[in-house]
């Protein structure tokens, strides 16, 4: 197939460097159009980027400046340490205790509260009278501000005059010591942190659920399937890329749990209880830097708790891949054998 070049089309362009005819350049409006369609998304962007590393990556660089240093709140920096921080928190009692503290409540908070939001959202994905209404009242404990929550519990709580205790007086059972002892203490501020995220958990989960298609319900169904086979079969496994980001953000919120312990006995002049009962490790932290002054031990508290809760991700992450790996793998033997059914027929 002979291909011809048009004379005009080769004066208007003009010969390239090896003598061949070249092309004309762009117009500069479809220069820009080009410029345009291959830039304008990196500028989209780059707002959130910028303002990410204004308060996000500048203040975190910051906080390990301030951990090497013997920072002093009032005087500022100090004598140069090095790790010594570092070494010295690894070694502290009080930090240990309040790692145990912070895992403590986080276990008893986060566990019960997933499977909570997962029964809430599977009941409110049925066809219930006033679903909106049901959908609103659970997120109302989230509208709720913590200090107003904390403040409820807290005298919900209470030792001597607390609802709860006096409800166990009357059916003839000993008070519970909820503000001293390690384990009711944890258990009652699990109970407001459940409280507070059970329901706005819950309108997620029930979002993917929604999203999941109709259709593998009615075949299932139609199968014989029931109702809790189908919700572990078809719901659960629709719906694992949202479940792991509810698991992920549920870990972030719990571990750098502040606001119930620190207001759960406001009375204490020990944060976290008289015998650090509840003394979770940001609360720790806001105890070296704001009441004893020391900055540069409250920043490394800070960067080894980033570090923990980066891990904790990356475990997450690894686990959430290896389970879709799981869960790919018998559907990529089903196609291939399905292919090669097919072949065997054609041949």
């Amino acid at each position: 197939m002979s291909t011809t070049t048009d004379p005009a089309r080769v004066i208007a362009e003009g010969p390239d460097r090896g003598g061949k005819p070249g092309r004309a350049p762009l117009p500069f409006r479809q220069r820009m159009g080009r410029a345009e369609s291959r830039y304008s998304p990196y500028v989209y962007i780059a707002p959130f980027f910028i303002l990410f590393a204004i308060v996000g990556l500048f203040p975190l660089g910051y906080t390990f400046v301030v951990a090497l240093n013997d920072w002093n709140l009032l005087t500022g920096p100090g004598e140069w340490v090095g790790l010594a921080n570092f070494t010295r928190e690894l070694t502290d009692p009080l930090f240990w205790n309040s790692i145990v503290n912070t895992f403590s409540i986080f276990l008893l908070s986060a566990i019960p509260q997933l499977i909570a939001a997962t029964a809430i959202a599977a009941i409110l994905d049925q066809n219930l009278r006033a679903k909106t209404f049901w959908r609103l009242s659970v997120i109302v404990p989230y509208v709720v501000t913590p200090v107003a929550v904390t403040l409820i519990f807290s005298n919900m709580f209470g030792e001597r005059y607390g609802l709860i205790n006096n409800i166990l007086t009357q059916i003839g059972m000993d008070p519970v010591m909820w503000k001293s002892s390690v384990l009711p203490s944890h258990l009652a501020i699990a109970t407001m942190v459940n409280w507070r995220w059970t329901g706005y958990n819950a309108l997620i989960l029930l979002a993917a659920m929604q999203a999941v298609p109709r259709e593998l319900y009615e075949s299932a169904a139609i199968d014989g399937a029931g109702a809790f086979r189908r919700f572990f079969s078809i719901t659960l496994p629709s719906i694992r890329p949202t479940m792991i980001f509810v698991i992920i953000t549920a870990t972030i919120g719990g571990l750098q749990i502040f606001t119930e312990p620190k207001l759960f006995d406001a009375a204490s002049s020990i944060p976290g209880g008289p015998g650090r009962e509840y003394q979770t490790t940001v609360l720790y932290l806001w105890d070296l830097a704001f009441n004893r002054q020391q900055f540069g031990r409250a920043a490394a508290v800070a960067w080894m708790l980033f570090l923990l809760i980066v891990a904790i991700g990356l475990i997450n992450f690894q686990l959430s891949r290896r389970i879709a790996t799981a869960d790919a793998r018998p559907r990529r033997q089903r196609n291939g054998m399905r292919k090669s059914r097919r072949r065997k027929e054609g041949a």
